[in-house]
């Protein structure tokens, strides 16, 4: 079975680490990843970008409405995600407008940029 671990932490504190201290973590990070990802069972790693980075697409009464920011609504849940790679916002906003149409459930489609970790470039 696969599992998608989503890390929930304060933006905040995360961003107001130096550059030295954020390599320090990420470091630390990759010697947990190394064991799973040495028996071949670690997907993709990635990093979201801060939510101000964020835009979400609502459906409202039939129409999509795009809003910066993620504001699902607290009693939606976060169901799954799809990650794709697109020219730009307006192309990934097409395509979540395209998934909240076949949605009979309407919900939210948060779109936000990602930074994929890239082991190689930390430090030892």
């Amino acid at each position: 079975m696969l599992y998608a671990i989503l890390c929930y932490a304060s933006e905040d504190v995360v961003s107001s680490w130096s550059k030295a201290q954020d390599d320090e973590v990420m470091a630390k990070l990759l010697n947990v990843q190394q064991k799973y990802a040495d028996a071949g069972r670690l997907g993709p790693v990635a990093r979201l970008l801060p939510t101000t980075a964020a835009t979400t697409l609502r459906q409202v009464k039939g129409e999509s409405v795009v809003i910066d920011g993620p504001f699902a609504e607290t009693k939606e849940q976060f169901l799954g995600f799809y990650t794709l790679e697109c020219a730009d916002l307006d192309e990934a906003v097409d395509f979540a407008r395209e998934l909240s149409k076949v949605n009979p459930s309407g919900g939210s489609y948060e779109i936000r940029p990602v930074s994929v970790f890239d082991p190689t470039r930390v430090l030892k």
